[in-house]
């Protein structure tokens, strides 16, 4: 049993080979979406690092959101907050934020040519 790919009747093209020519553009000026591109770029990478590396700091245990807790759940919190695990854990947000970053650059160079 062969399943031959559907067709749109009206232009013979296969439904899952849409040509280059009804794809979207992107709104906008050129100038616009590179700007947007770099902005967005350089916010991923500052966040990035700034999660990747704030936690291994003596600042984040003395910070106030590490004391927001009431005092019933406040020595949980803390030490969830201190826990190294947890430091990790925001530590691979950053570095997934610096991989979105990256992966923009190339995306952004790739579309230039």
């Amino acid at each position: 049993m062969s399943e031959e790919p559907l067709v749109q009747p009206e232009s013979g093209i296969p439904a899952n080979e849409v040509p280059a020519a009804n794809l979207p553009k992107p709104a906008g000026p050129a100038w616009f979406r590179h700007l947007s591109s770099v902005l967005f770029i350089i916010f991923c990478f500052e966040l990035g690092l700034f999660l990747l590396i704030y936690p291994w700091t003596d600042s984040w245990t003395e910070n106030s959101l590490s004391l927001m807790a009431p005092d019933r759940i406040g020595a949980h919190w803390r030490m969830l907050w201190n826990n190294s695990s947890f430091r990790g854990a925001i530590s691979g947000i950053g570095l997934v934020n610096i991989w979105i970053a990256i992966t923009e650059v190339f995306q952004m160079f790739s579309r230039r040519s």
